[in-house]
């Protein structure tokens, strides 16, 4: 049986809030409501952290040394997990399981990564970046990660979404809920949702 494939919606390159109101507003939050995120809004939200801008060159919305791209984007929501494939701008299902419980026991006991309407887990494939720039690479990989987690988190400001970073948890037990290969190490959690105000 071949993976489910969804195309998500074209992005938007314009909006209604502005970087600087995004910047100002952003707050790590905690409290979500049952509501789920529709899909236009998840499409915008994984276009912000990992999009192609260029088509040609294939260039992306957060920069990456050399250009080698060596992070993955997985979403864990109520109906499965999925990996994001930003060429061709769609999600990839891994498993019609809802993780998100078994995300929040791993993540310490973090209850709202369950609550929220869903998470994102960025892993990377060091050897990726260290086949390139050898010891350096632990260096990039990090900045890029930082790149990639801080234009969810505006995107989810612009959107009227709550976020928070969550880097405490085991990384075997969320390797293992994702189903992903050794060589990718989860390094954040993202929950997302419309947050308790």
């Amino acid at each position: 049986m071949s993976a489910r494939t969804i195309s998500l919606p074209a992005p938007k390159t314009s909006g209604k809030v502005s970087l600087e109101e995004s910047l100002f507003r952003r707050r790590s939050q905690r409290s979500f409501k049952a509501n789920d995120i529709p899909l236009e809004y998840l499409s915008q939200i994984l276009w912000a952290a990992q999009g192609i801008t260029d088509q040609t060159y294939g260039f992306r919305t957060a920069p990456s040394a050399g250009a080698l791209y060596p992070l993955f984007i997985y979403v864990a929501k109520n109906d499965g997990v999925f990996r994001y494939i930003p060429d061709g701008h769609k999600l990839v299902e891994l498993s019609n399981t809802d993780i998100r419980p078994s995300l929040g026991r791993a993540s310490l006991g973090q209850s709202y990564i369950r609550e929220a309407a869903l998470d994102i887990i960025i892993c990377a494939n060091f050897a990726i970046s260290q086949a390139k720039y050898g010891p350096r690479a632990f260096r990039y990989v990090c900045m890029e990660i930082g790149h990639v987690a801080q234009n969810i988190q505006l995107q989810t400001v612009a959107l009227g979404l709550g976020s928070v970073v969550v880097g405490a948890f085991w990384d075997d037990v969320i390797r293992t809920n994702l189903k992903i290969p050794e060589n990718q190490d989860p390094l954040y959690i993202i929950p997302i949702g419309y947050y308790n105000q």
